[in-house]
C-alpha cells in the first residue's frame, strides 16, 4: 500500500482538488504507510457536493479517517460546495 502523500496526489489528479487526511482532529503525516490507494479512475460528477463526495467516495475507503477538502485558493470547503 502506498504512502499517504501518493494517495493525496492521486485524489488531486482524478478529482482536481487538494485534500488533507485527519485522524482524531489531527493532520495525518503524509509519509504514513499502509493507506489504501484511491480506487477511482474518473472524476466525480460536477454536481456532486463535498458532503456527497465524502459519503460516497472517501468514507467507504478510508474508515477511521476524516478529510478536509480545499478549494483553489487553499480554503477548506464545506459540504454544500
Amino acid at each position: 500500500m502506498p504512502k499517504l502523500k501518493i494517495v493525496e496526489k492521486r485524489i488531486w489528479d482524478i478529482e482536481g482538488f487538494d485534500v488533507q487526511f485527519r485522524q482524531n482532529v489531527r493532520d495525518v503525516r503524509d509519509d504514513r504507510n499502509g493507506v489504501p490507494q484511491y480506487g477511482y479512475e474518473r472524476m466525480a460528477k460536477n454536481d456532486m457536493t463535498v458532503s456527497d463526495w465524502k459519503a460516497t467516495r472517501f468514507n467507504g475507503s478510508y474508515a477511521g479517517f476524516d478529510v478536509v477538502v480545499f478549494d483553489g485558493d487553499g480554503n477548506d470547503v464545506h459540504g454544500a460546495y
